[in-house]
């Protein structure tokens, strides 16, 4: 049964797409924005048709074995309506349970977004689902207006109704000033490193010093958003991951799933992950035990002797030091990953985060 008529709010992010109802304090759904399906054809329905069918949005997080992946997206804009048709189909009637005839769209797109993108999704939202009507916003004024909504009525931000939103995407980040919940467009900066490159830098970590985890872009990041953690004292915190034992208050396990009991991985310990809180900002690290190699990690104990498959059937686990806050750190120094032509961003970033800490 449909809800009656209603405001359906739409975050369509090149990852995850987060939609609700309008007044709804959280969305209904948080799903991946894109279809995806085994490459083996050993996935958990029986029969070969179903192997091999491909699935969309919130059945690929019940899935363990996900190869092929397809995405409506690229670099934040859309390039196939007809995939993201069948994504928002998805959403809406099975997820939502919404009629698309009687209900609006707030419908939220990338900046700078291209006059026929924009065309193509219209088609979309009145042609193809059949909208009473459709407004399109950005994330930083959205931003913008929830927080001074929550904030009293004495503060800056309220009173001067203008602030600064970073918004790290999948793709790409946007620092975008906004002033009278407007952002202002001549002055948006852009940086071509987001959560996907983050993810990727991850999996690097984790093949190279235990088991192979290049083909398991879900788990990984699934990984990435419940053990990683931003450092306020970088060379601190590396001393302190390079202990052993307890002492090492960044080491953490994460469990893979085996495909059968269990088919999504989990933190092995949830209290281990917040024990790095303990460190005050101005705690020394002791001096690390073991021996360290000139790269400044142990060469016995932390490392495997070589790079694993994974094998989902024994329930293997992935143990996560320095990789916690080496993976975010890479937001603060993207000169680490990004190409050549992106380094003139770089700049304005570099610049953008002294002007932050002078405010600050």
């Amino acid at each position: 049964m449909s809800l009656p008529s209603s405001v359906v709010v739409l975050d369509n992010g090149g990852g995850l797409c987060k939609a609700g109802i309008g007044g709804d304090r959280d969305p209904i759904a948080v799903v991946p924005n894109c279809m995806g399906r085994s490459s083996t054809g050993s996935h958990h329905h029986h029969g070969s048709n179903k192997s091999k069918k491909w699935l969309v949005a919130d059945q690929l997080q019940d899935s363990d074995d996900v190869m092929s992946i397809r995405r409506p997206l690229d670099r934040g804009y859309l390039i196939n309506p007809d995939l993201q048709k069948e994504i928002w189909d998805r959403i809406f009637k099975a997820l939502l349970k919404v009629d698309p005839s009687d209900s609006s769209l707030l419908l939220v797109e990338p900046l700078f977004n291209l006059p026929s993108i924009q065309r193509s999704t219209d088609e979309l939202v009145f042609e193809d689902f059949g909208f009473q009507s459709l407004y399109v916003a950005d994330s930083p004024s959205l931003v913008h207006l929830y927080e001074t909504s929550r904030c009293p009525p004495d503060r800056v931000m309220a009173t001067s109704q203008c602030s600064l939103v970073v918004d790290c995407g999948f793709s790409f980040t946007h620092a975008a000033p906004v002033f009278q919940n407007f952002t202002l467009n001549y002055a948006v900066k852009r940086l071509d490193l987001g959560g996907k490159a983050l993810t990727n830098y991850l999996k690097e970590l984790v093949s190279y010093r235990s088991i192979n985890v290049m083909d398991e872009t879900f788990i990984m990041d699934d990984v990435k958003e419940k053990l990683c953690c931003v450092s306020l004292n970088v060379p601190r915190d590396l001393q302190v991951a390079r202990k052993t034992g307890k002492d090492n208050l960044f080491r953490c396990s994460y469990t893979l799933p085996d495909g059968v009991a269990q088919l999504k991985g989990y933190v092995k310990d949830p209290k281990e992950t917040q024990r790095y809180l303990t460190l005050a900002d101005d705690t020394p690290a002791d001096p690390p035990q073991g021996n360290i190699g000139e790269s400044g990690e142990l060469l016995e104990g932390d490392r495997s002797k070589d790079s694993r498959s994974i094998d989902l059937t024994n329930n293997e686990e992935i143990v996560l030091t320095n990789e916690r806050f080496l993976v975010p750190e890479m937001l603060f120094h993207p000169a680490d990953l990004v190409q050549l032509w992106v380094f003139g961003e770089v700049d304005h970033f570099w610049h953008l985060a002294q002007i932050l800490k002078q405010c600050v």
